[in-house]
């Protein structure tokens, strides 16, 4: 599955589309800011992974500041059989730059 741009995530969100949203960063860049994702640090995420089982073929949108630690969790995830995961391009910093320039 394609990955998701701002614009694209931000129209899930006010839409209350129905996806599971994780947020990959680590507990104090997540508390410094956040769009109300499921807080799992990338090194945490492959013991959460039964967590997610029901989720297998559902849409899961990954996050974390750029894109990059996201990007990974996403392969990892696919590894797994997880077959719709998106990584949220340019990650969290992006999608506060977006919200900017809407003002």
């Amino acid at each position: 599955m394609q990955d998701i741009t701002v614009e694209e995530l931000r129209d899930k969100l006010n839409a209350g589309e129905d996806f599971l949203f994780i947020d990959v960063r680590e507990e104090w860049e997540y508390e410094e800011d956040n769009l109300g994702a499921k807080n799992i640090p990338l090194g945490e995420l492959p013991f959460a992974l039964e967590e997610f089982e029901a989720f297998k073929d559902k849409e899961i949108v990954l996050q974390c500041r750029s894109g990059a630690r996201s990007g990974n969790a996403k392969n990892f995830m696919a590894s797994k059989g997880f077959t719709k995961v998106r990584n949220l391009l340019g990650g969290i910093m992006a999608y506060r730059e977006m919200k900017e320039e809407e003002g």
